[in-house]
């Protein structure tokens, strides 16, 4: 994913008001910003970010305006300007605020949409032994940045989550991630980070293993019984679906709006900056150490989190990708 704000085109002020700040804005926040607009509310304020969650309509409820300097969350307008300019220091939590016609206004802040980015990075194809060459080195840069346990170390469910998956256990990994969904304080907790982690790499990596096989013909469509049948894109990306539709079914009510936005980029794929870095490690297209230390940065925990999300999709990834491998037999 590459950062498309650049030079923003300055735009004609209304009268009491500053100039718009030109913004470029993640595609998948397209359903909030193309149509008229509608009326929103600041749930949180920070010197590098601020957050809006909208008021009724399906998902994404919640929009991050962030500084180019700030994390690249998938559900993002970056606006042209650094955190220690203070953008966002006239906007508090609480006020109103508006979102649509391209446009995100909060108090005396408003953002015109100028250019999009894509949040899904495209991985290209991807050989067996090439991911298990990219998640060995994901590894050890793991390792050598001092990555600790992050806010669930010890509790049992995130271990199990990965195994099951690794096993194509679609049953119990369901169990699993339904009961970590929301768990753990702050905006966006522990459980969920993990689960954004592991969704976005189920379904990225998965995809891009599973390509050169599609394009062969080579596809591995056999009955699941009550989970219906693994699609031609790859066991991984068949967790992915049903882990995606398992852990949003109902997140507007067991998590954070925010978490929950999240929750629901990451089932369609939508990684973000720190974590495209990454995959794109992974896949090995650059080296991975710069690119860890920005994931494990990010929040108290809220980095390692993700990692051990991301981590865990990609070794399930390569387990699934074996030859003669299949996922676990359950029926309802």
């Amino acid at each position: 994913m590459t950062a498309l704000v650049r030079d923003p085109i300055p735009l004609p002020a209304r009268p009491g008001r500053r100039p718009p700040a030109a913004g470029a804005a993640s595609l998948a926040l397209r359903p909030l910003l193309d149509p008229p607009r509608r009326a929103a509310r600041v749930i949180a304020v920070f010197p590098s970010a601020l957050y809006l969650e909208t008021r009724g309509g399906p998902e994404p409820r919640v929009l991050a305006v962030v500084t180019c300097d700030a994390v690249r969350l998938p559900n993002a307008v970056v606006v042209a300007a650094e955190r220690r300019e203070q953008p966002f220091r006239s906007v508090r939590e609480g006020d109103e605020a508006t979102v649509g016609d391209g446009r995100v206004e909060a108090g005396a802040l408003c953002v015109r949409v100028r250019r999009w980015w894509d949040p899904t990075p495209v991985l290209g194809p991807i050989q067996p032994a090439a991911l298990a060459r990219g998640v060995a080195v994901l590894e050890d840069a793991f390792v050598a940045a001092g990555m600790a346990g992050g806010g669930l170390a010890g509790h049992p469910d995130p271990l199990a989550l990965a195994e099951c998956c690794a096993a194509g256990d679609l049953a119990g990994a369901v169990e699993a991630a339904e009961r970590i969904v929301g768990l753990g304080p702050g905006l966006t907790p522990s459980g969920d980070d993990i689960l954004c982690g592991l969704l976005v790499s189920l379904r990225l990596v998965g995809g891009a293993v599973a390509a050169p096989a599609v394009r062969a013909g080579k596809t591995s469509r056999t009955p699941r019984g009550a989970f219906g049948t693994v699609p031609e894109s790859g066991t991984a990306v068949w967790l992915a679906d049903w882990l995606g539709a398992a852990v949003t079914a109902d997140a507007g009510t067991r998590t954070t709006a925010l978490a929950a936005t999240l929750l629901h980029c990451a089932a369609e794929g939508g990684a973000g900056g720190e974590i495209a870095a990454v995959l794109r490690c992974v896949a090995g297209h650059e080296p991975p150490s710069a690119a860890v230390r920005r994931l494990l940065a990010i929040g108290h925990t809220s980095g390692t989190d993700l990692a051990w999300g991301v981590l865990a999709g990609c070794r399930a990834t390569l387990a699934l990708a074996s030859p003669g491998r299949r996922p676990a037999e359950h029926t309802a």
